[in-house]
C-alpha cells in the first residue's frame, strides 16, 4: 500500500437489497480494502475508517 490513498464509496445491489460499498484505493488503483454494509450509519463509517 502506499502512501497516498483515497476513500471510495457507492451504492451496489446485493441479492435485490441496495448496499453501501466502501474501498480504500491506493494511487496506483489497487483496492487495499473494501467494506459492504446493508445500512448506512456513522458508526459503520467510522469502524470502516479505524480498520483502513
Amino acid at each position: 500500500m502506499s502512501d497516498s490513498w483515497r476513500i471510495d464509496e457507492t451504492y451496489i445491489k446485493v441479492k435485490g437489497r441496495w448496499a453501501n460499498y466502501y474501498r480504500a484505493v491506493d494511487n496506483f488503483g489497487n483496492v487495499n480494502y473494501f467494506y459492504l454494509i446493508l445500512n448506512r450509519d456513522e458508526a459503520a463509517e467510522k469502524d470502516f475508517l479505524n480498520k483502513v
